[in-house]
């Protein structure tokens, strides 16, 4: 399924002729790009905190499809991303003559819906499913990585994404769902979180900030600690919800790497692939290609198992 920007384009010069027609906009105040950007930049924050979507990805987005907020689909039927029916959809529907005549788009109660909508979309299609092993903050990569997805079909796609987020400053945004940055230490010594009354000792292995879990600690207790969401948490240690955590554990605030600078591990009795990635810094996914093992199997003790790409 290709979607979206070709929609958009066709949408948008469509709302320019329906003007010209002699029809005004209703009533509704039309949309400036920085009144766009104010008035749906909490959306776009709430939703990269709920699913790890970049907020500048998805304001741009809004941006190019929904001519800042002016096109009919998204007056008329609050959908901002150009996202049709299709046989799931059990909403309100809105008809437009696009890649074919009278063609089924979705309608929402309200602009954030569309926002969640477009969130769930990216977040449950396969085909996206490698973004989101990107940094939050490389909206470089995540709009070349739609492109490269067949997200749109326009060929300058990505790079319009690119420019309306570094000329207006979109990626400011993206700072929401970074780890607050704290000072580093390798060893030693403990940093007082303000207002926490804990100690805790951030430590950096494989140039990444962790933790370990402390007798009592918890989800909820971690995520305030250090002002992050709970995807972040599960995403970089490779949990699910429902783990238990205990003390001594390592908790990554930030992404693992996809290498180690060790070559190799040689697996004890009783060590886990997800050990090992948690030992070495290393995403859990990218053991598994590298080592040419099926997901969810786990290796011999005694065996290697490669942290980088072996040498010749």
């Amino acid at each position: 399924m290709r979607k979206f920007f070709s929609i958009s384009l066709l949408i948008l010069f469509g709302f320019m002729g329906y003007c010209q027609k002699g029809k005004s906009q209703p009533a509704e105040h039309r949309f400036s790009r920085q009144e766009y950007i104010d008035t749906y930049k909490e959306d776009a924050i709430r939703e990269m905190q709920r699913t790890g979507i970049p907020a500048s990805i998805t304001l741009a987005q809004g941006i190019l499809e929904s001519g800042d907020g002016n096109s009919p689909l998204a007056v008329y039927g609050k959908n901002h991303f150009g996202i049709k029916c299709h046989s799931d959809w059990k909403g309100k529907t809105m008809h437009l003559d696009d890649d074919a005549k009278n063609e089924c788009f979705r309608k929402y109660k309200d602009v954030y819906e569309s926002y969640r909508d477009h969130s769930d979309f990216l977040s449950t299609r396969g085909r996206y499913a490698f973004l989101f092993d990107l940094k939050i903050t490389d909206y470089k990569g995540w709009a070349k990585g739609l492109k490269k997805a067949g997200y749109a079909t326009h060929p300058k796609y990505d790079d319009m994404l690119i420019d309306l987020i570094e000329q207006n400053k979109l990626y400011q945004y993206d700072s929401y769902g970074k780890v607050p940055p704290r000072r580093m230490q390798k060893d030693r010594s403990s940093v007082s979180l303000a207002g926490t009354g804990s100690e805790r000792t951030i430590k950096l292995h494989n140039n990444i900030k962790y933790i370990r879990v402390k007798a009592g600690d918890t989800y909820e207790q971690i995520t305030q600690d250090y002002k992050m969401n709970l995807w972040q948490i599960l995403k970089y240690n490779d949990l699910n919800k429902g783990d238990a955590i205990q003390e001594g554990d390592i908790i990554y605030l930030q992404p693992k790497k996809n290498t180690a600078k060790e070559e190799f591990h040689v697996v004890e009795s009783g060590q886990s692939m997800r050990d090992i990635s948690q030992l070495y810094g290393v995403k859990l996914k990218k053991l598994y290609k590298r080592n040419q093992m099926i997901m969810g199997t786990e290796p011999q003790v005694g065996s290697k198992i490669y942290l980088r790409k072996p040498k010749n």
